[in-house]
């Protein structure tokens, strides 16, 4: 067992809705979807057209960027949609499945095949997307070898799953997946869990393990990376998210594309916030069912999610849907209230003297965006030695040496999202912070 790393940063915050620790099946979906907007810095190809016959693991576009990177259905079935937006951006493709499912036949290899036949297999099944590179975060060059790979095996973002109670029958997949990943760096493996559950993740073999133990963001691999393995310049990482491990290593294990998993339905505004399982990619609507109006559909967490329609899809790297009310309610006198229903950082409101209170919080800013002032507020929250002010005022004058001389190598916009909530000015800290590494990353 390693030390443990306790972080003394950070604000855990007590929404109202969490998941009940059940499963419930759900049926299959009218629909679909696979869309290129779930990943960063990827031009899409189309390889089929509407009305195409299609297998589970078949290709749907790739990127141009790297031809390689595929993009494959989660189902059989029919091309039911090819949605673009503005000058014709491709949205999503949207597949109608079969009733009985039919699965691509796919060259698998295990954990003893060479790191090129892995590398292919993967690529192959689609599964290659959910391998993340640091810096800047977007899909892996299958021609990099990462000096280490690191899989977080907890979320503490709020009413995020557990992933003990997730994973609870995949821990065979879940070795699997890590024995393949091994192969694909020259480095170690880290595996990091939350200090007191780590379940079964303690017994997995094969990799470097840690406890983390703190407040939201610990549970970022982001935050994990800074402090067990810092990335400096030139260095290059890669990270997946532990759901996506077992998918992996269930492909080695049964040799076919099955890409169900164990979501959270969560939130004040969830019928019944219980754990569902899907096919990645489903319609809202076959997990959530018809949703109320005034209320907002986040595929993620609160923080970092997307918002989604309520006839949209969930997103590709989604682990839970939140649902909460929509913040366009005027408040009379709201600012001159006690508020004891509101949750705040400072003692503006006495919700301060209910520390394990839950609240039902909703989508309003409670002002407008003001000017930005650097106060040290942001460190308090952020368990990384960034500066986060002067990282993103570098961002937004498009200063590249102080970017990288403020880490901008290290973070993610998911690693400000709790600085985002807290800061009084109301700015957009996570575009900023993505709009910096776009930048980066043309530039480069």
């Amino acid at each position: 067992m390693s030390k443990n790393i306790k972080l003394r940063k950070g604000l855990d915050i007590k929404l109202a809705g969490k998941a009940e620790m059940r499963v419930e099946e759900t049926p299959m979906a009218k629909s679909y979807a696979v869309s290129p907007l779930d990943y960063e810095n990827v031009t899409p190809k189309l390889l089929v057209k509407v009305g195409d016959k299609v297998e589970a693991g078949s290709a749907l576009f790739f990127d141009k960027n790297n031809p390689r990177i595929l993009f494959t259905s989660p189902v059989s079935g029919t091309v039911l949609a090819i949605n673009r937006g503005e000058k014709r951006k491709l949205l999503n493709v949207a597949v109608e499945p079969d009733q009985t499912q039919v699965y691509k036949e796919l060259k698998v290899v295990d954990a003893k095949a060479s790191r090129s036949e892995i590398v292919e297999m993967l690529l192959e099944s689609g599964l290659w997307t959910r391998i993340v590179e640091r810096p800047f975060g977007v899909i892996a060059n299958p021609d990099a070898t990462p000096k280490a790979i690191f899989v977080s095996a907890f979320d503490s973002a709020p009413l995020a799953p557990d992933y003990n109670f997730v994973l609870k029958s995949e821990k065979a997949a879940l070795e699997a997946g890590l024995a393949v990943l091994a192969r694909l760096t020259d480095g170690k493996v880290h595996l990091s869990a939350r200090q007191g559950d780590e379940g079964y993740m303690a017994e997995v073999k094969g990799v470097e393990y840690h406890t983390f133990s703190g407040k939201h963001p610990v549970g970022n691999v982001g935050v994990q990376i800074h402090h067990i393995d810092r990335i400096a310049k030139g260095d290059i990482v890669w990270t997946v998210n532990v759901q996506d491990v077992a998918l992996i290593g269930r492909l080695v294990m049964g040799g076919k594309l099955n890409m169900t998993k164990v979501i959270a339905v969560a939130g004040s505004e969830a019928q019944k916030p219980c754990y569902k399982r899907i096919i990645a990619g489903a319609a809202v609507e076959s997990i959530v069912g018809k949703v109320a109006q005034n209320v907002r559909v986040i595929s993620g967490d609160v923080l970092t999610g997307v918002t989604t329609a309520a006839d949209g899809y969930i997103s590709a790297n989604a682990n839970m849907l939140s649902l909460i009310p929509e913040g366009n309610v005027y408040e009379l006198l709201g600012w001159a209230m006690p508020r004891f229903h509101r949750f705040s950082v400072s003692r503006a409101y006495f919700s301060w003297l209910c520390p394990k209170k839950e609240y039902k919080l909703d989508t309003n800013l409670n002002g407008g965006e003001r000017p930005f002032v650097v106060t040290g507020l942001y460190e308090n929250y952020l368990p990384m030695d960034v500066y986060v002010a002067y990282l993103l005022k570098a961002c937004l004058v498009k200063d590249l040496d102080k970017m990288e001389n403020l880490g901008i190598y290290e973070v993610l916009p998911e690693d400000l999202a709790v600085c985002e909530f807290v800061d009084p000015s109301k700015i957009e800290m996570q575009q900023i912070l993505r709009d910096g590494i776009n930048l980066m990353i043309k530039e480069s």
